[in-house]
């Protein structure tokens, strides 16, 4: 689904099978920001294709971090010519505690084929400048990807409609999400596109889903 200029998204809404919501950034961007699982990539790629977006238009697959039902359909990818992105020290958690969380799911951790990594700061992709910020909290090496130009935020896990990542999976660490959630707060955003639940659309919105989550979540955290 077209979202605005370039944006689109492709939220996941089964309740009975967990997996991520993805994100392609069009232009001379062409990046896929969380594949989600291995076995719902056909089916994601299809929902591409009725936007006019084929395999081909792909140039990176950004990834906000490791876990199974963000970054396992990376391997989908490995034979072509796209680059795998990825922060280094979520590569490392990947490699040791965050390859052993697939077995909890009944997977086998893929072979990680890193082709970019992501550390914070600026990301040129294509013509374009985007930012890299490191949230750890939900992932030791959970990033974001703001994008000026369309003032869109793709938190991956860290916050969401009105709630937060887990903390308590391997490398989660509570006091660290906080610190990152406020970090994000003060971005200029229209549009939150966490990688689940719904997205928040409008910069009042965003303002005020930070603030429930500081407001009401915080403490439990």
């Amino acid at each position: 689904m077209q979202l605005t200029d370039d944006l689109y998204a492709y939220e996941w809404k089964d309740y009975f099978d967990n997996n991520c919501n993805s994100f392609y950034i069009g232009g001379h961007i062409g990046a896929l920001v969380d594949p989600g699982l291995t076995k719902h990539v056909p089916a994601l790629l299809e929902r591409m294709a009725q936007d006019g977006i084929e395999t081909k238009d792909i140039h990176y697959i950004i990834n906000t971090h490791s876990h199974p039902d963000h970054f396992e359909g990376s391997e989908y990818f490995y034979d072509q010519e796209i680059q795998i992105a990825l922060n280094k020290e979520e590569l490392d958690f990947l490699k040791g505690a965050g390859g052993e969380l697939y077995g909890l799911f009944g997977l086998t951790a893929p072979q990680a084929k890193i082709d970019l990594f992501l550390p914070e700061g600026p990301l040129s992709l294509g013509d374009e400048e985007l930012q890299v910020i490191h949230v750890p909290g939900h992932s030791p090496g959970s990033i974001a990807l703001y994008w000026p130009l369309r003032k869109a935020l793709f938190p991956g896990d860290v916050i969401f409609n009105q709630n937060v990542g887990r903390t308590d999976f391997p490398g989660g660490n509570g006091s660290l999400l906080k610190k990152s959630i406020s970090k994000l707060s003060v971005l200029d955003v229209e549009w939150l596109l966490p990688g689940h639940m719904e997205i928040i659309e409008g910069a009042n919105s965003v303002k005020s889903n930070f603030k429930v989550v500081v407001d009401h979540i915080f403490p439990y955290i």
